[in-house]
């Protein structure tokens, strides 16, 4: 068979009405929509994308800061009432006693002029109006026989 005499194959008769030179080979690659119905693309402002990125970094970390700067301040208050319970358990310890201490039970812990501690299950207020004593804190013995300040003079140390 000679060439003129064959038909064309289906691929071979299809004329494309488009020109070559006109046609993108990798139209995904393009930077701008290829078709009709495409999405308009456009450039990004990369300013305006940094700025809005580092805003919104600085709020985070601020967020965070504040939110460690509480934890500290918490830490720092929980050492402060665990200081505070060890020198008054170790005043209580050094104190005079005529009772046995009963966990769970409250105690009052005064002082005598001549500095010396007392314990006591007499409170200020069942002392009447004239206390012998000067009145340093209501305390409660815990499990761990260390002392829960319930009420505390201010000005004592």
């Amino acid at each position: 068979m000679a060439d003129k005499d064959k038909k064309p194959t289906l691929e071979e008769s299809i004329i494309n009405p488009i020109d070559g030179e006109k046609i993108a080979e990798n139209p995904h690659l393009l930077p701008y929509a290829h078709e009709r119905g495409g999405a308009s693309i456009k450039p990004m402002d990369q300013g305006k994308v940094v700025g809005l990125a580092m805003s919104a970094m600085y709020e985070q970390t601020d967020m965070q800061l504040d939110q460690i700067k509480a934890q500290i301040e918490l830490l720092a208050r929980q050492a402060n009432e665990i200081q505070n319970r060890m020198t008054i358990s170790e005043r209580i310890y050094e104190a005079e006693m005529g009772i046995d201490p009963i966990v769970g039970r409250t105690y009052h812990l005064y002082t005598r002029k001549d500095g010396t501690n007392v314990l006591s299950l007499v409170s200020p207020e069942e002392w009447g109006p004239k206390i012998p004593f000067a009145f340093v804190a209501t305390i409660k013995l815990l499990a761990d026989h260390t002392w829960d300040i319930l009420v505390r003079r201010e000005d004592v140390g």
